[in-house]
């Protein structure tokens, strides 16, 4: 997949950019670390980077995992949206995202979700997403808003932060 917006593109996870991958989670890592604990704690170092990326590749293989990666001009890679929790007996999945903070607050993002969202129901006919943002949270909740999800309710001490701190989750929908 290929998809081109402005003077972005998101294009299908590749394991073989273990590099990029890693540094653009360690560029961002202390901001990361409550709301992508998995994805952080599994990228410490590259070694520790390439043997999480085989992982990934096993779920893309057995279609449990769909990781897309936003690029700029120069093929940097500068954010990730990804699928995952999949239910093909509905279909429905998750989707999560975040943006590297020198490009936050720009409306990349949200127009990268939207392009995700587009390719993800066309191709595989999901009838269902769902995103879960922490409660504070306020750029997540405003990306999930401009892409149309609705709010389906609050979860009350549903997530345990790398910290420790056990916090509320917002779950936003949308059906299709």
């Amino acid at each position: 997949m290929q998809i081109h917006f402005d003077t972005f593109t998101i294009v299908d996870f590749d394991t073989k950019m273990s590099l990029e991958f890693f540094n653009l989670i360690d560029s961002n890592r202390t901001r990361l670390e409550d709301f992508f604990a998995g994805t952080v704690s599994r990228t410490k170092t590259l070694e520790d980077t390439v043997n999480y990326c085989a992982i990934i590749e096993r779920k893309v293989n057995d279609k449990s995992y769909f990781p897309y990666i936003i690029t700029n001009k120069d093929n940097g890679f500068i954010g990730l949206v990804d699928v995952k929790n999949i239910d093909w007996n509905v279909p429905k999945a998750e989707i999560g995202y975040f943006i590297a903070s020198n490009y936050e607050g720009k409306g990349i993002i949200s127009k990268a979700m939207g392009n995700v969202i587009e390719y993800l129901v066309d191709t595989y006919k999901f009838k269902k997403l769902l995103c879960r943002v922490g409660s504070k949270n306020q750029g997540s909740i405003n990306v999930a808003i401009k892409n149309g999800f609705q709010l389906e309710g609050t979860i009350r001490n549903d997530y345990r932060t790398t910290k420790g701190e056990i916090v509320d989750l917002i779950y936003y929908g949308k059906v299709y």
